[in-house]
């Protein structure tokens, strides 16, 4: 349950759903297998997993949530030769050409048909809203898998505005001065891995992984005009991460004594384990989130 990535949006306005009735709206698309014809399903299940039947875990002012996804694992591979084969049938056994419009209509058929034969895969997606500081997490360091489950929820609750946050100074610009200056806020640490980037569509790429991000090879690198894309930092010994220049939040890891708070908790109760790890990585999520906008100048207005 401990977040992996995280993409955050801001709320632009307060949300006054009580648990209970944003529980009771998540159940109108509570999760649905695959039907056999059905390619992705996605659906609200229990966060805390089987022992509970609550669609929404509360716990100071933050309400925990859990997509699952599962789709019909069809290769591409497998599509487009059975389509080949079949419009080299046609052409061979007609003497005509098959063109765009019916192979296009060939390949639904051959997706219709492979369908309710193929495996499924099911994933799931945490994300918590934080009713207080008017956030809301997803754990994805995907857009596309953000926005599916963003639209999802505004499917059962109606309005949901959010937006991406927007800070007044740049990131890229931010943290190549990091490093350039070497001015790290005191209460980060790097890591050894960066990425560096010319400025412009078509720039170049540098990936630096295992190295001293000080060192003259990174220091080259920023006087020929590269500028940071990601950085990996630590924060205040309580995680690590990698920090890109769109704010999104990549492999985050724990710190094992942050971790170990809620040892006590015999493991045999994983509803209250759940509960505690959820309280202790949110009230951290949400306080490095407050703190990234603060690095990068606040939020823009």
């Amino acid at each position: 349950m401990w977040f992996k990535n995280i993409r955050a949006y801001r709320l632009t306005s307060s949300f006054d759903l009580s648990p209970e009735q944003l529980g009771e709206k998540l159940t109108q698309r509570g999760f649905q297998p695959c039907a056999r014809s059905q390619a992705v399903s996605a659906g609200w299940v229990p966060p805390l997993g089987e022992e509970s039947s609550e669609l929404v875990h509360a716990a100071n002012g933050r309400m925990l949530l859990k997509l699952k996804r599962e789709e019909r694992l069809l290769p591409a591979t497998v599509v487009r030769e059975q389509l080949e084969e079949k419009v080299a049938a046609i052409e061979a056994q007609q003497g005509r050409k098959v063109y765009r419009k019916e192979r296009l209509t060939m390949k639904d058929e051959i997706v219709a048909d492979c369908l309710p034969r193929a495996f499924t895969r099911s994933t799931g997606v945490y994300t918590y809203i934080d009713t207080r500081a008017n956030w809301i997490f997803v754990d994805t360091a995907s857009a596309g898998r953000a926005e599916e489950l963003l639209n999802l929820l505004r499917e059962c609750i109606g309005s949901f505005p959010v937006l991406l946050p927007q800070v007044n100074n740049a990131p890229a610009a931010t943290m190549t001065g990091w490093l350039a200056h070497h001015n790290l806020p005191e209460d980060f640490a790097l890591g050894e891995e960066c990425e560096l980037r010319d400025p412009g569509d078509e720039g170049g790429v540098v990936r630096c992984r295992g190295v001293d991000l000080l060192s003259e090879e990174v220091e080259t690198h920023l006087h020929a005009g590269k500028q940071v894309a990601r950085l990996s930092l630590s924060w205040e010994e309580r995680l690590s991460l990698v920090l890109a220049e769109d704010l999104c939040l990549r492999r985050l890891k724990f710190s094992d004594e942050l971790m170990k708070e809620n040892e006590a908790i015999p493991e045999a109760d994983n509803a209250a384990r759940l509960d505690a790890d959820f309280v202790l990585m949110s009230e951290a999520v949400t306080s490095l989130q407050e703190r990234i906008l603060v690095l990068f100048g606040g939020e823009a207005e």
